[in-house]
């Protein structure tokens, strides 16, 4: 009878020891990555959340290969997993997989960031969201638009450079005004509008007139539209103030002109300045610059904390002289890391909300 006991004892000995190690590997894994995480995004505690489904699938697994049981009934049971599992992937669309595997490789490349203006195909605007399986950004109409990240990776994708990027304007003008002259005009509608290393080229001459193409680089691309709009403004400005009329002559007009009248608009009265406002990217793209800000946040808080270990230990190593300094700033460190944190949990809350 006692032999009997101390033999299934000795039998379930490896199923015991195989539920203390997966115990405690999924204990370790939730809070390594989940307990405490409160800074983390949806879709990384969404990534997150599944590891740890992936270790419960496995653990489970090497639970009931140590159940003390016949041969033959565990290969039994390990063909119904492997069944289970097979059906599983072969139900799940291809895509999902795909759309998994274009994350990875968004991620890995690293083309564009939260916050990047980037057009593909037709559709432009700017990142806000960059996920495991998909991509969204905010358009020019406010509104969001959501890629899958294997359509991305199959299409070509244009990113505006965040060091600086080139705004461009085209208009057509008659052959009756000199070329020279009108590229030192548009020159200085570039420069008006803010725009740096300005040129003009000539891009088509026509039965009835020189088309011309104004370009310059903008320094500041998050004003992107705001830009492109002054740039046209400031074309327009300049050439009427220049008695230029921006019509091509085979233009045709119904009512009847004097001698010599140009198709130009009278000038407004002048206005005292007005204050001046946020600009309408603030609005249309507030999601995406969010999105820019946390990722910012995240960045320096990664960076001071490294920052802080690396501190603490050069402090073991340091002259006694030298420690009150270094303790010093390890505490200033600490204040700015705390205020950071508080930042980026305000940043969290707002976009639960």
């Amino acid at each position: 009878m006692i032999s009997n006991f101390f033999t299934i004892i000795r039998d379930y000995i490896p199923l015991l020891f195989s539920l203390a190690i997966a115990s405690a590997i999924l204990y370790f894994a939730n809070r390594f990555l989940l307990r405490g995480k409160k800074l983390l995004s949806q879709e990384s505690r969404l990534t997150r959340q599944g590891i740890i489904i992936v270790l419960s699938i496995t653990a489970i697994i090497f639970v009931l290969l140590n159940i003390p049981m016949p041969t033959e009934t565990r290969g039994q049971i390990l063909s119904l997993i492997g069944i289970l599992l097979t059906g599983v992937i072969a139900f799940s669309s291809s895509s999902f997989i795909s759309n998994i595997m274009g994350g990875l490789m968004l991620r890995f490349i690293r083309s564009f960031r939260a916050g990047d203006f980037l057009s593909v195909n037709d559709r432009f605007g700017r990142v806000t969201e960059i996920g495991l399986m998909h991509t969204e950004i905010q358009t020019e109409d406010r509104d969001l638009i959501t890629f899958p990240n294997l359509y991305l990776i199959t299409n070509p994708v244009k990113v505006v450079r965040a060091s600086g990027t080139m705004i461009s304007a085209t208009l057509s003008l008659g052959y009756d005004h000199e070329h020279s002259h009108i590229e030192k005009l548009l020159k200085q509608a570039a420069l008006k509008a803010g725009l740096e290393e300005s040129y003009v080229r000539v891009i088509d001459l026509g039965d009835f007139s020189v088309s011309y193409r104004i370009a310059g680089m903008l320094k500041e691309v998050k004003t992107l539209l705001t830009a492109r709009s002054n740039l046209r403004k400031q074309v327009l400005d300049i050439l009427h103030d220049d008695g230029i009329e921006i019509v091509s002559p085979n233009f045709m007009n119904q009512r009847p002109l004097k001698d010599g009248e140009l198709i130009i608009p009278k000038k407004a009265p002048k206005e005292a300045p007005a204050k001046k406002e946020d600009s309408p990217e603030d609005i249309i793209f507030d999601k995406a610059e969010e999105a820019e800000s946390k990722v910012g946040l995240k960045n320096k808080h990664e960076e001071l904390s490294a920052l802080i270990q690396e501190k603490k230990k050069g402090l073991k190593s340091a002259e006694k002289e030298e420690k009150p300094q270094i303790e010093s700033e390890i505490d200033k460190m600490t204040q700015k890391l705390e205020r950071l944190e508080k930042e980026m949990e305000t940043a969290a809350k707002k976009e639960k909300t």
